[in-house]
């Protein structure tokens, strides 16, 4: 019965995301024209706008073009999620919520990429690429589940920690 507890906070957490995202990219769909950009709030002008922009890749513009081949990808995806949360043991509740928005956003541009061929991206963010909620999901959950692993692998290593601390950094090499 745990599990199933635990499996519907995945869930849960997928659905706001995925819920959130489709929302935020059918606003802009209706509301602006491909390639138009508006900032409502003048002074973030130079630093973030709202420009809708399709994307056939990954996040961030990655992979252009990948058509079928990342939509195969992100059913894979989506399988090793649920099968590596379903795996974890009880407590890991940061690395649930991690498994969670990277779910939703694999889900939230998985259902762009059905309907559309294409993923519809909105927010620009000055020298970057355009992206959406699913992809800054995602983006955050690995960074998220990166620092649970590399905290706990450290908690579990404390005197390598240590040592590493304690050493004096690495002569620099001198060219003569």
């Amino acid at each position: 019965m745990k599990r199933v507890v635990n499996l519907g906070f995945l869930v849960l957490m997928a659905c706001i995301v995925v819920g959130l995202d489709q929302w935020t990219k059918a606003l802009v769909r209706a509301n602006l024209a491909l390639g138009q950009r508006w900032n409502p709030i003048q002074g973030l002008r130079p630093f973030i706008n709202l420009t809708y922009w399709t994307n056939t890749g990954m996040a961030f513009g990655q992979f252009k073009g990948g058509g079928q081949a990342l939509t195969i990808v992100a059913f894979v995806v989506t399988g090793i999620i649920i099968w590596y949360y379903w795996q974890l043991p009880s407590g890991q509740w940061l690395v649930r919520l991690a498994l969670g928005m990277q779910l939703g956003g694999a889900i939230g541009n998985l259902i762009d990429r059905l309907r559309f061929g294409t993923v519809t991206d909105f927010i620009e963010v000055t020298h970057f690429p355009v992206f959406n909620l699913a992809d800054a999901s995602i983006s955050v959950g690995v960074a998220v589940l990166a620092l649970v692993l590399w905290l706990e692998g450290r908690a579990k290593h404390p005197a390598a920690a240590e040592r590493e601390a304690a050493s004096p950094p690495a002569p620099t090499p001198v060219r003569e």
